[in-house]
């Protein structure tokens, strides 16, 4: 199969769909790969790589021109307009975008986005959401470091005592994860919420501290469990409870990461406006959420911390809110090289070992990816 990998146009994107690593493996199956003169240059990838590999470096037509194209982000309008019908596309599509996925059908794609595959044991190895949530956790605590104007570990030096930074993790998922164990590798004093209690054990396994609230009703119990893998929306008791516990500890907090997002729905209110107030001057706040907040005026505002702005750093109340939407482009060449394999092993269900498409919709994983095939939308 010819299979093209271009470069990215979104803003901001520096990760880039296939890796010297990848492009060996499908070329060793029988397949020619294309890849974009330039692709891999942010990811610090030459074409040189590439070449040494066994691809072929073209330009984007060359690319756009394959039978399969490889993508990070959702084609743009003009470029899907350069995909024969019959392409299939492969990439972070995001599920939800309605005018995305129609603009894909009627160019007669058909498109598998990564991030609808089931959050199952056999899915672990395409899981693209959780591997780049894994670098955006790490790359938050980074950041913060950075913004931060102390330290983060207690340092006993003949000048005196300098206290560990407080740290407090709100959303214990993936990314959540990643912050709690790279903020503890750098002496931080960790406090972690989510509405899981399941994840206590896990949030003390790498050296936290479980802020935990109660669960009161059966509803609320329901709610915490989640379902396939994710939270779901708390009931407004919880939540009011939950408010009240997290603002005591964001209150006394040096830096807050909060990572609560819920798919196809705006992210979860968990810093108000007053709750930044309160903190300590020089304060930071990293929110993963920036951008994807409840809808003001018809437009995504904020984040987890309504004061947020998309893809902007800036002080509020004394307090640093740093608003990126992409951290994991920010660690490009790692985070290519996991999303790289990630669709590598989905490219196994899909294509056989004589190197043909076989798309089987009875594999749950294929069925749950596919969002666009012959015309016609197939996720709602």
């Amino acid at each position: 199969m010819l299979i093209g990998v271009p470069a990215e146009t979104t803003a901001g994107e520096t990760r880039v769909a296939v890796t010297p690593e990848t492009v060996k493996k499908l070329v060793a199956t029988g397949h020619a790969v294309r890849v974009q003169s330039g692709a891999g240059i942010a990811a610090s990838v030459t074409d040189a790589a590439y070449q040494a590999a066994g691809a072929e470096i073209v330009d984007g037509a060359g690319a756009f021109g394959a039978d399969m194209v490889l993508k990070v982000r959702t084609p743009s309008e003009g470029e899907t307009a350069l995909m024969k019908p019959g392409t299939v596309v492969i990439g972070m599509l995001n599920p939800f975008d309605a005018s995305g996925l129609q603009r894909l059908a009627g160019a007669g794609l058909t498109a598998f986005a990564l991030e609808a595959a089931p959050r199952t044991t056999r899915a672990q190895s395409m899981d693209v959401l959780s591997s780049q949530a894994n670098i955006a956790g790490y790359k938050a605590v980074m950041i913060a470091a950075d913004k931060y104007q102390r330290f983060f570990p207690m340092l006993m030096t003949a000048a005196g005592t300098v206290k560990a930074a407080r740290v407090v993790i709100l959303g214990v998922g993936v990314a959540g994860l990643q912050a709690i164990a790279t903020a503890k590798r750098l002496g931080a004093v960790i406090e972690a919420s989510d509405v899981r209690p399941s994840v206590k054990e896990q949030i003390e396994s790498l050296g936290g501290k479980f802020i935990e609230v109660s669960y009161d009703t059966d509803e609320e119990k329901e709610a915490a469990v989640g379902v396939g893998g994710y939270a779901k929306p708390m009931p407004a008791s919880w939540l009011a409870r939950q408010q009240v516990e997290v603002a005591k500890r964001v209150a006394l907090a040096d830096i807050v990461i909060s990572t609560a997002l819920i798919p196809g729905r705006a992210a979860p209110t968990l810093i108000t406006e007053d709750m930044v107030k309160a903190m300590k001057p020089g304060s930071v706040i990293v929110d993963i959420a920036a951008g994807k907040g409840p809808d003001v005026n018809g437009e995504m505002k904020g984040g987890n911390c309504p004061l947020s702005e998309a893809d902007k750093t800036v002080v509020k109340h004394g307090v640093t809110i740093v608003g990126e939407t992409n951290l994991a482009a920010l660690v490009a060449a790692d985070a290519s090289a996991l999303y790289a394999r990630n669709v590598l092993d989905f490219l196994k269900l899909i294509v056989t070992k004589e190197g043909g498409l076989k798309i089987d919709l009875e594999d749950d994983i294929v069925a749950a990816c596919r969002v666009a095939h012959d015309g016609q939308v197939t996720k709602k």
